[in-house]
């Protein structure tokens, strides 16, 4: 047998044998404007809004994903109803994590200077209530130890935080929703999975802080892949690569770091657009950045053509749509 021959079937052969791996991330939309909302409407399966979050979910058919918009709890049974329903649906994710966010955590400062401490944007991160609009991940492939890097202060990392107060600065974090670091075994493989959530860089005046705090906390997001071994990251940057508001080489910096590759995933129709806001329009904020190091075979945007079922769905759970990656894992 000749090389080039030998090389074609040893090529073939791993090809066979590797596994197709989908990520995916999507702002759900079933954060609720109270505790135990969001599992109420879960569990009486009759919310029209949350019925259609949960079958958009199902349709991506992701093995990891990372949703965003999901409130906590101390027990953990929104996490719990959440993954009882999808399982209904056919999509079983036996590991799960939700921690604590920052949203609605009360910091007891008045940090938008209204005169009052007791508001969303007074929280630590902007909520009406702890646990408001939190993270979930949601996997078939077990779940290591988690680094919770949400409780990092703002101030440790940026001068940007000077624009505090001085009682602000010691207690704001950097991340707005949450920070994490978890580790994924996919076979023989481990990779990193590192979580994007970073706040709007808008509703703020000209000293720009939001605009700073999400340039930091992507900053921080590309720091952390740098030094990770197979990193991964995906969910939110609030920020479009080419209009809206932001600072853009944050953004730039994490697309273009060597250990990750952007997929450009788009719809059927050829959009890279991830939201359609009223007012902005369509943006594309929501990211899957896998390892370089990994084969991508695929990705995409769910957001059907006009008169498919599947697109009446997803504009009744909301502006945001899901966003997947495909890769092959060894």
């Amino acid at each position: 047998m000749g090389a080039a021959v030998a090389a074609s079937v040893w090529l073939t052969a791993c090809a066979a044998s590797a596994e197709i791996i989908r990520f995916a991330t999507y702002d759900t939309g079933l954060g609720r404007k109270g505790p135990g909302v969001m599992l109420r409407d879960l569990r009486a399966a009759r919310n029209e809004q949350s019925e259609a979050a949960l079958a958009v979910i199902a349709a991506g058919q992701a093995d990891v994903i990372l949703l965003m918009d999901v409130d906590w709890d101390q027990g953990g049974l929104g996490l719990d109803a959440l993954a009882e329903r999808l399982a209904e649906l056919g999509q079983s994710y036996p590991y799960r994590l939700s921690l604590r966010p920052n949203s609605g955590i009360p910091s007891g400062v008045d940090l938008d200077g209204d005169g009052t401490t007791h508001e969303a944007r007074d929280a630590l991160g902007y909520g009406w209530f702890t646990g408001d609009s939190g993270l979930a991940l949601l996997s078939r492939y077990p779940l290591g130890t988690t680094r919770d890097l949400s409780g990092m202060r703002w101030s440790d990392r940026s001068e940007a935080a000077q624009l505090l107060s001085p009682e602000a600065r010691q207690i704001v974090p950097l991340a707005t929703t949450a920070q994490w670091v978890v580790p994924v075994t996919l076979g023989t493989t481990e990779i990193t999975l590192i979580t994007l959530s970073a706040g709007t860089p808008v509703f703020d005046g000209p000293e720009d802080r939001n605009g700073l705090r999400n340039r930091d906390e992507l900053a921080l997001v590309s720091e952390l892949a740098r030094d990770a071994d197979l990193p991964l990251v995906m969910g939110r940057a609030n920020q479009d690569p080419e209009r809206g508001e932001g600072v853009r080489e944050a953004l730039f910096d994490l697309l273009n770091l060597t250990a990750l590759q952007d997929a450009r995933p788009t719809a059927l129709d050829g959009s890279s657009a991830t939201v359609r806001w009223d007012g902005p329009g369509e943006m594309r904020v929501d990211y899957v950045l896998p390892p370089r190091a990994l084969s991508v075979v695929g990705a995409g945007i769910i957001w059907p053509e006009p008169g498919d079922p599947l697109r009446d769905t997803t504009e009744t759970a909301g502006p945001a749509r899901l966003v997947w990656v495909d890769v092959t894992v060894p």
